[in-house]
């Protein structure tokens, strides 16, 4: 019952009293990454939704645009914003249009499809979230294998109300101490391997 309709209405509200209480704060960071990276000040990307199916998720721009790895167009303006997970707050949007919940896993490139185990493509059985159990574990510090499993097993019904609340707080907590921002040894995260044999 929660995860037909409890999840979603908590979406809605969450998502709607988010925005409002938080517009001052999207403007204010949308004018310094117009000031400190230019136009334009969101980024697009095609990821994979609930069942795998592709959607346009929008946060704030962190990088330089043109060539270059990550590591060169990451900014320190962007590695302060990645930090605090302000980036991530346009990701409400998406939410209201009913691509994301409030937590779920991260929404992850439709490239990687392909990539999962069996195990690991239960994590598309819901909608990706802005906070979830392997943020709460350390969000991008969590190694691929994980993080995946992380997400598989938060897909596996039952799902409850009282396991969401726990990821926020979880996910709030590592943000607090700036946890994870990047993975040992990248600049953000290192590409999913490809598709192991099973």
């Amino acid at each position: 019952m929660y995860q037909a309709f409890g999840k979603r209405a908590l979406d809605l509200l969450g998502a709607t009293l988010a925005l409002l209480l938080l517009a001052p704060v999207l403007l204010a960071v949308a004018a310094a990454v117009a000031v400190a990276l230019g136009r334009p000040v969101l980024f697009r990307q095609e990821r994979a939704g609930r069942g795998g199916g592709p959607f346009t998720l929008v946060k704030f721009r962190s990088m330089r645009e043109g060539p270059g790895t990550d590591a060169e167009r990451l900014t320190r303006f962007g590695r302060l914003l990645r930090a605090s997970a302000l980036d991530e707050l346009p990701q409400l949007l998406n939410v209201l249009r009913g691509e994301m919940s409030l937590v779920g896993p991260r929404p992850l490139p439709v490239a990687y499809l392909d990539r999962y185990t069996p195990r690991q493509r239960q994590r598309l059985a819901v909608r990706p979230g802005l906070a979830g159990v392997a943020q709460a574990a350390g969000r991008n510090g969590v190694p691929w294998e994980r993080r995946l499993e992380l997400d598989a097993a938060y897909a596996t019904p039952p799902a409850s109300l009282r396991r969401d609340l726990r990821a926020v707080a979880g996910t709030a907590w590592v943000l607090l101490r700036a946890k994870g921002v990047h993975a040992p040894g990248h600049a953000t995260m290192p590409e999913l391997g490809k598709k192991v044999s099973t």
